[in-house]
């Protein structure tokens, strides 16, 4: 078995709505990235990752590379499943934290434990996604931006 823990953060910026999980939220702000902004899939592909010792995101999708200007992340977490799936490793499990003062993450989590599934070639029910707050203290308290953790469980297949 492979254990793999992935976090991303993202400020708010210009833009009426985020993406979360591959989950289009509409809201009175965006987040800054270079890609669309998914803390939830950018932390599950570190965690993906790094529980196959394949580095993390950046490494496989720079910031630098204007072929990833505005990308959609699913494509992000699509390549990461695959590089797991050609080391023979199958995904056990996926736990998912978003930590957010705003917007309600509450409404969006079954599409997004849909979107993710499907990606990994999973069951929903191998996908847990869950928000907290942190009582309005930090910048996400403060509502400056979106963070998420990710926990992976990979098997040999």
């Amino acid at each position: 078995m492979r254990i793999g823990q992935g976090f991303d953060v993202h400020a708010f910026g210009e833009g009426d709505f985020i993406t979360l999980g591959g989950v289009k939220i509409p809201y009175h702000r965006g987040l800054q990235a270079h890609s669309d902004g998914d803390v939830v899939l950018h932390a599950l592909c570190d965690a993906l990752l790094g529980a196959i010792a394949e580095g993390d995101i950046g490494l496989h999708f720079p910031d630098s590379d204007p072929q990833w200007n505005g990308a959609d992340s699913r494509v992000f977490l699509q390549h990461a499943a695959a590089m797991v799936h050609e080391k023979g490793y199958g995904v056990a499990n996926v736990d998912l934290t978003v930590v957010a003062q705003t917007p309600r993450i509450r409404p969006y989590v079954d599409d997004m434990r849909g979107h993710i599934a499907r990606d990994l070639q999973i069951e929903e029910s191998q996908v847990n996604v869950k928000a907290t707050t942190t009582e309005g203290l930090g910048f996400s308290g403060r509502s400056e931006g979106i963070a998420a953790f990710a926990v992976v469980l990979l098997l040999r297949r």
